[in-house]
């Protein structure tokens, strides 16, 4: 336990300078992007005007990229005011934009009460104010965490999961977003998500800037030419800004869905509960439509590309880790014919299809 403590300090401190490095490191990441985007602009528009011949196109590059360099320093302090403007706007009302992403609702305590009674307790045992629920209608089975503070942390459950689950497993999942948010997980992940979205958008903009940008010249060899350098430069830009977002979802680390899913344990004192919640949620996370910098959120995320960008360990492994954790047998799920509970989001109507 000892151990896992200090592995645990570890976690929080090194979320805590990666929020740091991301925070700094994103007006350098914009600056990159808009003097690669004027970069292009000057070297494609004196190849355009048939200026430039092979035999002087080095001397040409280091041209535009010194051009590029000037204009990045005189345009990109509005890169870097509309990035701030973004950033103020997601920071205050990135719950609001999630709910719109996902078509999360509030829940209440007297809508539901069993959820927030085990929130509740599991709060009390570590003195922690409580974090607000929201759901999400989907059969799938998934939930996370977000906010950045205590007056905007909440956990997010879909329908499905709340329904399909036991109590002791909804607890343990429960208990595994709560470690999330105490674990400094949730704020590094909301930065992320905001700064990958913000870079996404802005490779966009300038990949379409350069793309439709005014031709030169008429239907000449060398106008062809420079077109041709138009989209390559483009296909640059968009790659590279795709690329830093790949390192950004990179610096999270998957170590924490193991610290989540040892802190649920931790918790709820039931680990049992909580294999037994991961086999079930395991094939029926995809929530659809769910954009993929939330699915990177949850507590399973099965979307990756042959491992390749995986945010989440494989559920077995979580499972097997758990197991032997604990010293406690890796479960075996039981059929279950038990009617799942009326829904209080849809104010306990009768389906509309009832006789």
């Amino acid at each position: 336990m000892a151990l896992r403590s200090i592995g645990l300090a570890s976690h929080i401190y090194n979320n805590n300078i990666k929020s740091v490095l991301l925070l700094m490191g994103f007006p350098a990441l914009l600056l990159f992007m808009i003097w690669a985007f004027f970069t292009g602009l000057h070297l494609a528009g004196v190849e355009s005007l048939g200026m430039v011949g092979r035999e002087s196109l080095e001397p040409d590059i280091m041209g535009s990229m010194s051009e590029g360099y000037k204009s990045a320093l005189a345009y990109g302090h509005w890169a870097i005011i509309v990035a701030l403007i973004w950033f103020t706007i997601s920071f205050f009302f990135h719950t609001k934009m999630m709910q719109m992403a996902t078509g999360a609702v509030p829940v209440t305590r007297k809508e539901y009460p069993k959820i927030y009674n085990m929130l509740e307790n599991l709060c009390i045992s570590r003195g922690l104010q409580m974090p607000s629920f929201m759901i999400i209608d989907s059969p799938a089975m998934n939930a996370f965490a977000s906010g950045i503070n205590e007056k905007t942390y909440a956990i997010t459950l879909t329908r499905g999961i709340v329904e399909a689950l036991e109590d002791d497993e909804l607890e343990a999942v429960i208990g595994h977003e709560l470690s999330h948010i105490m674990n400094k997980d949730v704020r590094l992940l909301i930065i992320s998500v905001v700064f990958v979205g913000m870079i996404s958008l802005m490779a966009e903009m300038l990949f379409r800037m350069l793309v439709h940008r005014p031709r030169y010249g008429g239907r000449s060899s060398n106008n062809n030419k420079g077109q041709g350098a138009i989209m390559l430069i483009a296909l640059a830009v968009l790659i590279i800004g795709y690329i830093f977002a790949i390192f950004i979802r990179f610096a999270l680390s998957r170590k924490r869905e193991f610290l989540a899913d040892a802190g649920s344990v931790e918790l709820t004192k039931n680990p049992q509960a909580m294999m037994r919640a991961l086999l079930r949620i395991s094939g029926h996370d995809e929530v659809s439509d769910m954009p993929s910098e939330v699915q990177q959120m949850c507590i399973e995320n099965s979307h990756n590309f042959f491992g390749v960008f995986a945010t989440h360990p494989p559920i077995s492994k979580r499972v097997k880790t758990l197991s032997e954790m604990t010293g406690e047998p890796i479960p075996t799920l039981a059929v279950t014919l038990r009617r799942p509970p009326k829904r209080p989001w849809d104010n306990n109507k009768p389906p509309e299809n009832a006789g």
